[in-house]
């Protein structure tokens, strides 16, 4: 691999990294409220079914698919030009969704009732009680899960090359085609995403420190 392969490595890196963010905000927001709606002492009748449904769906059916239906077949039915970026923030936030939802839940659930049943007799409201007691804990025991789920959202925007986005990957096949040298690109593009998840783990495992360090 030739050095000057290296600054559209990193480029396609820099990529990467903001699908990754955008990607994650949209799957924490999406996930947060399916899982709360869905969260046994918060559940909405009609609406928290209705989502059961949806977060089953979004796990059940494969990234790539999902991709494939953002990108080709949402703008052919209606009627719109969709670019790689947004489509490819859409699916894997989408489809992380679920599984956060699924986290988030659990999560939430495995706070014991007393805690609700006290913050009602101090005179919290529901949205208070999940707000400034409920949710905080929440978030400090599935913070390990949370990185699980970031991790397993970075390897996935490997697949979103597939619809042209110029990702770390994506710009890898291109060095690959033109210099035809697979071994010494893909070592590199491999070390780049070792890197990323390294750096990824380094700030979760700073939270989960620090989430420690405020409950003790």
């Amino acid at each position: 691999m030739k050095m000057a392969d290296l600054p559209l490595l990193f480029q396609g890196a820099l990529m990467t990294i903001q699908v990754l963010l955008a990607s994650f905000a949209v799957s924490f927001f999406l996930g947060s409220l399916f899982g709360m709606l869905t969260a046994k002492r918060l559940k909405i009748p009609v609406i928290s079914a209705f989502l059961d449904v949806l977060t089953f769906i979004l796990r059940a059916i494969p990234f790539f698919v999902q991709l494939l239906i953002v990108y080709f077949v949402l703008p052919d039915l209606l009627n719109f030009n969709l670019e790689p970026f947004p489509a490819s923030v859409m699916a894997l936030g989408l489809c992380s969704a679920g599984y956060v939802a699924q986290i988030i839940r659990s999560g939430i659930n495995g706070i014991p009732i007393s805690q609700w049943e006290t913050a009602t007799t101090l005179g919290y409201t529901k949205g208070q009680t999940l707000r400034y007691i409920i949710f905080p804990q929440t978030l400090s025991h599935i913070l390990p899960l949370l990185n699980n789920e970031l991790d397993s959202l970075l390897k996935s925007t490997a697949i979103v090359s597939s619809i042209g986005m110029l990702e770390l990957t994506r710009v890898g096949m291109n060095i690959v085609s033109r210099d035809m040298e697979p071994v010494s690109v893909y070592l590199t593009i491999a070390l780049f995403y070792i890197a990323m998840s390294s750096l990824l783990n380094l700030v979760t495992r700073t939270l989960e420190k620090k989430v420690s360090y405020v409950k003790s």
